[in-house]
C-alpha cells in the first residue's frame, strides 16, 4: 500500500506505546474519562475517594485557564474528607517524575460546540497530559496543527474540561513529527522537531521519535522539568531539544564535577530560556549556595532580568547598584542577575570586601551571558581568583576561536581557554534546518568599480582616500534615497521594522540629519530614531563588531562618559525629536532618564512603532525583536560581529517573514562568507544565504505552470467539482503566494520578469479568498470539511495600508474624477476591496455607499463623516434585523457581542440560546439554531466592527 492510512498509523503507535510501558485503556467518552481519572488518582496516591470527595477534586480541577491549570497540576492538593479530616494528595509527582501512572487511549469522543474525536491521548495519573494528532502520509502537518486549534475552540474546554490539562501536543503524518506546548497564541512556526544530542532529527513517529521522546520517564521529565510557565504572557513554553541537552549537560557537570564549560547555541535560538531553566534547576541543588547570571551591560541586565522574571515572577530582584548586589550575596537570594562591572566592584572595593569574603569558600555557579565578548579582560581572572569554590558556564552564539580572537595584553584568548570544553553545540545551520531561525537574504547594493567609474552608489574603492569617500555626504545621500525608496518593499509595507548600522557617530549624525531633512521636505514619513554609544566614537580598528564598554568599570560612572559635547547636544536634539513623536520626556541630563530612553526605544522597535533605528554598535548584539526583519549595513563587520549583527533580523514570526533582509552598502561578501564558514562550515553558505533573485523567478514560473495544470483559467476555479479538487487549487496558489512573498522584498522584483502578470495574480487571489470565505464561515455542515484544516496563510496577502482610511481616500479621489473616467475608477476601487481579506465582508456596503451616498456629498472633506454616519445607520439596521428575525433579546445580544469582542472567544451554544425570547428550542433543534446564531453574529462583527478602527 503506497500511503499508510491514518488508522493503521494510529494502531501501530498505540502498540508501540504499550511496549514502552503504557497500559492501554478504552475510554470512549467524557464519563469514562472521569471514572478512569478517579481510579488512577486513587492508585497513585494510595487512597480512596468517596463520591462527594471526588466531586471536590473535580471542583479543584475545573478552575482557571490553561495556564492556571498547569500550576494546579504541579501543586500539592488538599480537601476536607467526609469525616472532617484533612486529605493531602497530588495530581503529578514532579520530584520523582518516573513514579507516575501511565496509560494510552485513543478515539476519545468529547461533545462541545461540535462533537470531536481525538486520535491518541497519553494519560498520566488519569489526566490527559499529552495529545497526539495524526494525519496520513503526504498531508501537511499544519493540518493536524489547525485541527488541534479547532479542538481548543470547540471541545477541550467543555464539560469537565480535562483536556485543558494537556501540556504537550504532538502532530505527525508518520514521516514528520513535531511537538509544542499547550499555548493557543503560538503559530505553526513555534512547533519543534525532536532530535538526539548531535542535533540529528528523529522525525518518524514509529521509528525513533516515540521510543525516545514518548518513553514514560522522558515525557514526564519534559512535563515536570522542561516546561516553563511564562508569568508575563500567562502561557506554557517547552524547551527545544538542543535547549534540553544543554541544560542536562550543565546539571551533570554541577552534580558530578567542578569543571567549567560553555554552550554554543546560535544567536536567536532561545538562549535566555535555556539559561533560565539551567539556573532554576541548579539553584535547587543543595550543594549550590548561589547561581549568579552575569551580563556585561546595563541594558542587558535590564532585559535579562525582565525575561527571567517573565518565566518566574519575582525569581530575580535586579541589582540596581553594587550595594544591592552585595546584599543579595548575603541574604537567601538563590538566583542573582548582575553585570560584570558591578560584580567586579563588589570583589574589588574595600568597603564591600569583608561581606564578600564570607562567601569565598561557598559553592558558587556563575553563568555568563554572551560570553564571546564579556570575559576577555582582567575581570574574569579576578572573579576566578576571588571565589575559591566556583564553577563557570558561558553561553554564546559566536565563540571566540584563534581565527577571530582579538589580541590584548594577555595575548589571544579563546572561549575554550576561558571556559574549557563546549558542552553542547547548536550552530546556525542546525537552527535553519529545524526552522528555528530564518535564512538571510543578503543584497550588496552598489557597484564595486575603480575610481571615476560610473556608479549608482560609490562603495569600496581601494585607490582613493577611503574614509573621505565612505563618509561623503553625496554617497550617504544616495543611500538614504535608496532606503526611502525600498523600505516598504523590504518590510512588507512596514509590517516589520528595520535597523541601520553605521561606522561611527560622525556618520550617524549625517544619516539622521538627511533623513530628517527629507521628511520635512515631504519625501517620506518613516519614523526614525537613534541612540549613540557613550564613549568616544572612533571606528573600531579591527572592525570586528565587539561592542566597546559604554562606561569604564567604575561604580556610578557618568552615563555619557567620554562623549564629545557637540555630539551630546546633537543627541539631546534627536531625543527631543523622539519625545515630540511619542509624547515622552527623555533626556541625556541624568543617567536614569537616558537608560529609560534606551529601554523605550527597545520597546518601540518590538512594538513596530519605530520604522528605522540608526545605531553604531548598540543593539547589534543581545537585542531580540521578532518584528525586526531588515538590517541596512554601512560599516565594516567581521566574524562574530557580523553574524551577531545579521542575526538581529532572523527571528521566526510567521509565514510573511520568510527571511532576514540584509542590505549591505559595502563590499562585505568575503567577510560574510568567512564568518559563516567559521561558525558552521564551508558548505553552510548554501544553507544560510538565500538564493539569488533569478532562482526565485524560475521557481515562481514553475509554480505558476503547476497552478495552470490545476486551473487553466481563473474561471475554471468555479468549475472545480470536489473539495479535493479545491484543495489542489488552494495548495497550488498558496505556493505561488509564498514565492511571491519571498521575491517581493528583492529590490529587483518586477512582474515583467514573471510568466504570470499582476492582474492574473489578483484574479486568482480573489477566487482563493472566495474559497476561504466559504470554508471558514460555513458552520452549518455536520461533516467537517477537508478544507477546514488548511492554513490559507492569509498574512501573505494581507496589506496593512489597504484599510478603511485608505478606501476613504480612494473615494475622495473617485469623487473628483471626471465623469468619463468614473466607471473605470469605480471598478478599480471595487476590485481592490474584493482582493483584501479585511474588507471583503464590507464590500456590498461600500459599493452601496458609492452608488447612493457618494453622489450626494458636496465636499470631499465631508466624506469621512458621511461614511461614518452611513455606517452607523447600516449597523443599527442590521442589528435590528438580526434580533427581529431570530426573536432575540436586544440588551442581551448587545452584551454578548461586547463580551465576544472583549474576550476574543466565540460564544458558547448555551450563551447563544439564552438570547432567545419565548420558548427555548427542543434538544433536536438546539444545535441547528445555535450554529445559525453563531454564524450571524460572527458575520455581523466581521462586517461592521472588525477592521473599522483603522
Amino acid at each position: 500500500m503506497s500511503t499508510q492510512s491514518e488508522q493503521v498509523l494510529e494502531n501501530k503507535l498505540v502498540e508501540q506505546l504499550k511496549g514502552l510501558g503504557y497500559t492501554k485503556v478504552v475510554i470512549p467518552n467524557e464519563e469514562a474519562l472521569v471514572l478512569n481519572l478517579k481510579s488512577q488518582l486513587e492508585k497513585h496516591n494510595n487512597i480512596t475517594f468517596s463520591k462527594d470527595e471526588f466531586a471536590r477534586v473535580l471542583n479543584i480541577l475545573s478552575k482557571g485557564s490553561v495556564f492556571e491549570k498547569a500550576k494546579t497540576l504541579r501543586e500539592k492538593q488538599h480537601i476536607i474528607r467526609d469525616n472532617g479530616d484533612n486529605l493531602y494528595f497530588e495530581f503529578l509527582n514532579t520530584e520523582h517524575w518516573c513514579q507516575n501512572e501511565y496509560q494510552v487511549t485513543h478515539q476519545v469522543t468529547i461533545e462541545g460546540s461540535y462533537k470531536n474525536r481525538y486520535d491518541v491521548t497519553l494519560l498520566v495519573n488519569g489526566l490527559p497530559l499529552v495529545q497526539i494528532e495524526l494525519k496520513r502520509r503526504g498531508l501537511e502537518m499544519k493540518e493536524a496543527f489547525n485541527q488541534v486549534n479547532r479542538y481548543q475552540r470547540h471541545s477541550f474546554g467543555s464539560n469537565s474540561a480535562l483536556y485543558q490539562y494537556v501540556q504537550i501536543f504532538i502532530i505527525s503524518n508518520g514521516v514528520n513529527t513535531k511537538y509544542y506546548a499547550n499555548n493557543r497564541h503560538q503559530s505553526f512556526k513555534q512547533t519543534f522537531y525532536w532530535s538526539d544530542k548531535n542535533n540529528k532529527r528523529l522525525t518518524n513517529i514509529l521509528n525513533g521519535f516515540t521510543s525516545d521522546f514518548l518513553e514514560p520517564c522522558h515525557i514526564s521529565k519534559m512535563i515536570c522539568k522542561y516546561i516553563v510557565l511564562n508569568e508575563t504572557h500567562k502561557i506554557l513554553m517547552v524547551l527545544r531539544p538542543y535547549q534540553f541537552y544543554a541544560v542536562e549537560a550543565m546539571i551533570d557537570k554541577v552534580k558530578n564535577s567542578t569543571h567549567n564549560g560553555y554552550i554554543w547555541h546560535t544567536t536567536g535560538s532561545g538562549k535566555t530560556l535555556t539559561s533560565f531553566k539551567a539556573s532554576q534547576i541548579i539553584m535547587q541543588m543543595p550543594q549550590v549556595k548561589k547561581v549568579v547570571f552575569v551580563v556585561d551591560r546595563k541594558d542587558l541586565d535590564y532585559q535579562t532580568t525582565k525575561e527571567f522574571n517573565s518565566f518566574s515572577k519575582g525569581s530575580i530582584d535586579g541589582t540596581d547598584n553594587t550595594k544591592a548586589l552585595v546584599k543579595q550575596f548575603e541574604d537567601d537570594t538563590k538566583l542573582i542577575v548582575t553585570t560584570i562591572q558591578k560584580l567586579n566592584t563588589a570583589i574589588s572595593k574595600k568597603r564591600y570586601l569583608q561581606k564578600m569574603q564570607n562567601l569565598q569558600d561557598e559553592r558558587m555557579v556563575f553563568i555568563f551571558d554572551e560570553c564571546h565578548r564579556s570575559q576577555f579582560g582582567d575581570t574574569h581572572n579576578r572573579i576566578k581568583n576571588f571565589f575559591h569554590n566556583h564553577q563557570m558556564f558561558g553561553f554564546t552564539g559566536t565563540p571566540i576561536f584563534a581565527d577571530n580572537a582579538a589580541k590584548n595584553e594577555l595575548g589571544k584568548r579563546t572561549t575554550k581557554d576561558l571556559f574549557g570544553n563546549c558542552l553542547h553545540k547548536y550552530v546556525i545551520t542546525d537552527a535553519i534546518k529545524d526552522e528555528n531561525v530564518l535564512k538571510f537574504a543578503v543584497e550588496y547594493v552598489g557597484k564595486f568599480k575603480q575610481k571615476n567609474s560610473a556608479t549608482e552608489i560609490d562603495v569600496e574603492v581601494e585607490d582613493i582616500d577611503r574614509k573621505e569617500l565612505m563618509e561623503s555626504t553625496e554617497r550617504i545621500n544616495k543611500i538614504v534615497d535608496y532606503i526611502i525608496a525600498n523600505h516598504n518593499r523590504k518590510t512588507h509595507s512596514r509590517e516589520f521594522t528595520g535597523m541601520l548600522c553605521v561606522s561611527s557617530t560622525d556618520v550617524l549624525l549625517k544619516y539622521y540629519d538627511l533623513f530628517k531633512q527629507k521628511k520635512e521636505e515631504g519625501k517620506h514619513n518613516l519614523k526614525i530614531a537613534t541612540i549613540f554609544s557613550y564613549v568616544a566614537n572612533e571606528e573600531d580598528a579591527d572592525a570586528n563588531g565587539f561592542i566597546p564598554e559604554e562606561v569604564s568599570v567604575v561604580e556610578e560612572s557618568p552615563v555619557l562618559y567620554g562623549l564629545h559635547q557637540h555630539k551630546r547636544d546633537k543627541l539631546e536634539s534627536y531625543i527631543g525629536d523622539y519625545n515630540k513623536m511619542f509624547g515622552s520626556n527623555f533626556s541625556t541630563k541624568d543617567s536614569q532618564s537616558f537608560y529609560n530612553y534606551y529601554n523605550d526605544i527597545s520597546k518601540k522597535v518590538k512594538e513596530r512603532k519605530i520604522d528605522i533605528l540608526i545605531v553604531v554598535n548598540m543593539f547589534l548584539t543581545g537585542f531580540d525583536s521578532p518584528a525586526l526583519n531588515t538590517l541596512y549595513v554601512d560599516k565594516n563587520l567581521r566574524y562574530h560581529g557580523l553574524i551577531q549583527a545579521y542575526s538581529r533580523t532572523n527571528r521566526i514570526v510567521n509565514e510573511q517573514k520568510s527571511q532576514g533582509e540584509i542590505v549591505v552598502f559595502r563590499n562585505l561578501k568575503k567577510a560574510t562568507d568567512e564568518a559563516i564558514t567559521l561558525f558552521s562550515n564551508k558548505e553552510a553558505i548554501e544553507v544560510i544565504i538565500m538564493k539569488p533573485y533569478e532562482d526565485y523567478i524560475k521557481k515562481f514560473n514553475e509554480a505558476f505552470i503547476n497552478l495552470l495544470k490545476v486551473t487553466p483559467t481563473v474561471k475554471s476555479v468555479d468549475d472545480l467539482v470536489s473539495e479535493e479538487d479545491e484543495l489542489e487549487f488552494i495548495k497550488a496558489f498558496r505556493e505561488v503566494m509564498r514565492l511571491k512573498n519571498t521575491m517581493n522584498s528583492f529590490a529587483d522584483f518586477d512582474w515583467e520578469d514573471l510568466a504570470m502578470d499582476a492582474q492574473q495574480f489578483e484574479d486568482y487571489k480573489s477566487k482563493y479568498l472566495d474559497l476561504h470565505d466559504k470554508v471558514k464561515t460555513d458552520h452549518s455542515k455536520e461533516k467537517v470539511s477537508v478544507l477546514e484544516d488548511v492554513d490559507f496563510e492569509l498574512e501573505l496577502i494581507h496589506r496593512d495600508e489597504i484599510n478603511v482610511t485608505y478606501i476613504l481616500k480612494l473615494l475622495a479621489d473617485l469623487k473628483e474624477t471626471k465623469e468619463s473616467e468614473k466607471q473605470k475608477k469605480k471598478k478599480e476601487v471595487v476590485d481592490l476591496i474584493a482582493g483584501e481579506t479585511n474588507l471583503r465582508s464590507k464590500r456590498e456596503l461600500i459599493e452601496k455607499f458609492i452608488e447612493e451616498n457618494l453622489p450626494l456629498v458636496k465636499d470631499t472633506e465631508e466624506i469621512p463623516q458621511e461614511f461614518e454616519n452611513f455606517w452607523s445607520k447600516e449597523q443599527q439596521k442590521a442589528f435590528n434585523k438580526l434580533v427581529e428575525e431570530e426573536n432575540l433579546d436586544k440588551e442581551k445580544t448587545q452584551r454578548l457581542i461586547e463580551d465576544y469582542l472583549f474576550a476574543e472567544r466565540e460564544p458558547l451554544r448555551d450563551e447563544l440560546l439564552n438570547l432567545l425570547n419565548g420558548e427555548k428550542p427542543s434538544v433536536l433543534h438546539r444545535k441547528e439554531i445555535g450554529d445559525r446564531l453563531l454564524k450571524k453574529i460572527i458575520d455581523f462583527v466581521e462586517t461592521f466592527i472588525n477592521g473599522m478602527d483603522n
